[in-house]
């Protein structure tokens, strides 16, 4: 999954795992959400923060409370799955919790790929889930090669382009490794995902260089200056992160007859009241379907370990995709999860507006 690391000295609130879940849950269902909502967005909440993609964690919360109250999420929805074919179906969400919809659809082609070898589900009416890696990673768990899409408001320029047209449209692709955690790619096609400039800014950070832009087109390190992202590859190499942003825009708008990103509502807009279509894409392989299982397990094995055992060029290790997250999600399952002080008071003005218990602090 991106990174958004927030784990450093400053950072001495910490919180067990289990105890963010039982704040959330309480949270999202005084807020309107029923279970299934409310455990879907728990658990990709907090499934991402373990791992430390800190902007796509913890952090999104209150804007789903403030969603589902202004009316722009249902909170008990009522989706309805229609397969289309023996490999394919659509999903229409109702509405509801990206983070429900995206689970739902992933159960759905995970089934199908255990039938006929692979299973794809577009999905409509949907809304932000959220991280894109937690749907792959739950096709991956069930022993499924699993990839995930979807479209977002415009917050990304083209290349050699002055105004935002992509969403950060992110893949994500995970694979179940024997004996392992499962490989697992999450990535914006920007060159940053939005919520970091959030995260960035709440916590006076500096941007790196060469993922975000102001106004005029000039890139920009500042997070209150940015009005845009760069695409993958920055200022030079744009085309290349433009050009995956379409992909999944075809994907995930196209497919689920949708409107394309450049014509959503904003996510963070003033209006909590429309509903704003989201488009998702979901597809899971089954490994069985193309190969033994004893050779899909080899294969991958040696290929990691090639992978691992590469020289690394500042002298420490050469990682695969999910490594740093599982490790990650170690250490914060021993010593806790943490909050940035804008996250404090966010989380302590909904424990007293919505009459929750507060979170626990550990020592």
């Amino acid at each position: 999954m991106n990174q958004t690391r927030q784990d450093s000295p400053q950072h001495d609130f910490r919180v067990a795992a289990e105890d963010l879940e039982r704040f959330m849950l309480e949270v999202l269902r005084r807020a309107g959400a029923d279970a299934a909502s409310s455990s879907a967005v728990t658990r990709a909440l907090v499934t991402a923060s373990r791992m430390g993609t800190d902007s796509h964690g913890l952090r999104l919360l209150p804007h789903y409370i403030k969603a589902l109250q202004g009316g722009r999420l249902k909170g008990a929805p009522e989706m309805r799955f229609t397969r289309r074919l023996p490999a394919t179906g659509f999903l229409d969400a109702g509405d509801g919790v990206g983070h429900l919809a995206g689970y739902t659809a992933m159960e759905h082609a995970v089934a199908m790929a255990g039938e006929v070898g692979m299973g794809a589900v577009a999905v409509g009416r949907s809304s932000h889930f959220g991280a894109a890696g937690c749907y792959a990673l739950a096709a991956a768990e069930r022993g499924m090669i699993g990839l995930a899409f979807c479209n977002s408001d415009p917050f990304v320029l083209l290349h050699n382009s002055l105004a935002p047209f992509h969403g950060t449209n992110p893949i994500a692709f995970a694979a179940p490794v024997t004996g392992q955690s499962p490989y697992l790619l999450d990535m914006a096609t920007s060159s940053v995902p939005w919520n970091r400039v959030q995260q960035y800014g709440a916590i006076g950070r500096e941007l790196p260089d060469q993922v975000a832009a102001d106004g005029e087109g000039r890139v920009t390190r500042i997070p209150a200056e940015v009005a845009a992202l760069l695409p993958l590859g920055g200022s030079d190499f744009g085309f290349k992160g433009a050009g995956l942003g379409g992909m999944v825009e075809v994907l995930s708008s196209t497919l689920s007859g949708m409107l394309n990103g450049f014509r959503l509502l904003p996510m963070g807009g003033a209006d909590m009241s429309t509903p704003r279509g989201v488009g998702h894409f979901f597809l899971a392989l089954n490994p069985a379907a193309f190969v033994d299982e004893v050779t899909f397990a080899s294969c991958l094995a040696d290929y990691l370990a090639d992978l691992r055992a590469q020289p690394a060029s500042d002298g420490g290790e050469v990682l695969a995709p999910g490594d740093r997250e599982w490790r990650c999600l170690a250490r914060r399952d021993a010593e806790g999860i943490p909050l940035d002080s804008a996250n404090q008071v966010a989380y302590a003005t909904l424990a007293e507006s919505l009459s929750v218990q507060p979170l626990r602090p550990l020592a």
